[in-house]
């Protein structure tokens, strides 16, 4: 009995300080990569990746593809991403009952987006020339990608800590990440951004997922400290 608890104590140890590593590694990873794109775009430069990426949609490019693109992106859209962020909240609010949870979607979707429309205006770069379809506003980062990134991201996040099948888990988790990779590169087949928009907005939004998440875990551990004490008082010693 004793030994398995130790057993499960330190499994659950190693699973701590792996996905530790794991989230320092993707947040540094993604600070590097945006400051990286973002000074070159400051400078005027033109990357190579931009080209060779239009280039490379343009050589797979196919009317049943395209529509197939379309769709995908349509999954990175306010259309569908609005109600399915307020079917997330109702979810955790109504059923699963946790509070915390369902902030977590608000703060990281609506941050996401505030985020982009600062940083789109600060650098101000005008989206390619001849996109395949309707698009306006600025390109840099990419909002689909950015956002995407953070819905996305967290429900990656969520699906780590709530699905207990580990087979279940692991195909959900590749799925998503899987999905969330087309949606960037659906922005750039439809030339509506640049390579470089999409990177940067993979970045920026796993970046603010961390954030977001970090802070929000911190309020949670904060309130419960400060609440705790209260619930575990004797009323009855108190009359």
């Amino acid at each position: 009995m004793i030994r398995n608890f130790y057993k499960k104590l330190a499994a659950s140890i190693a699973l701590f300080t792996v996905e530790l590593v794991f989230v320092w590694l993707l947040f540094i990873a993604c600070v590097v990569v945006f400051f990286y794109i973002s000074s070159q775009i400051v400078q005027g430069d033109e990357l190579g990746v931009d080209q060779a990426a239009f280039n490379f949609a343009a050589s797979i490019a196919s009317p049943g593809f395209s529509n197939f693109i379309e769709g995908i992106t349509f999954f990175a859209s306010r259309q569908f991403l609005t109600p399915a962020a307020l079917l997330l909240v109702a979810y955790f609010v109504f059923v699963r009952k946790h509070r915390w949870y369902s902030l977590k979607v608000p703060v990281v979707a609506l941050g996401s987006i505030t985020l982009n429309v600062v940083l789109k205006y600060f650098f101000d770069r005008p989206r390619p020339l001849v996109p395949m379809v309707e698009a306006h506003g600025l390109s840099f980062p990419s909002g689909h990608t950015m956002v995407a990134a953070s819905f996305y991201g967290l429900l990656i996040y969520l699906v780590w800590h709530n699905v207990k099948q580990v087979w279940l888990r692991n195909v959900l988790i590749i799925f998503l990440s899987v999905f969330v990779i087309f949606i960037g590169f659906s922005r750039i087949y439809l030339r509506v951004h640049y390579a470089t928009d999409v990177l940067a907005g993979f970045a920026a939004g796993f970046m603010w997922v961390v954030i977001g998440i970090w802070i929000l875990n911190r309020l949670e551990r904060y309130s419960r400290k400060e609440i705790t004490p209260v619930l575990l008082d004797d009323p009855v010693e108190k009359s």
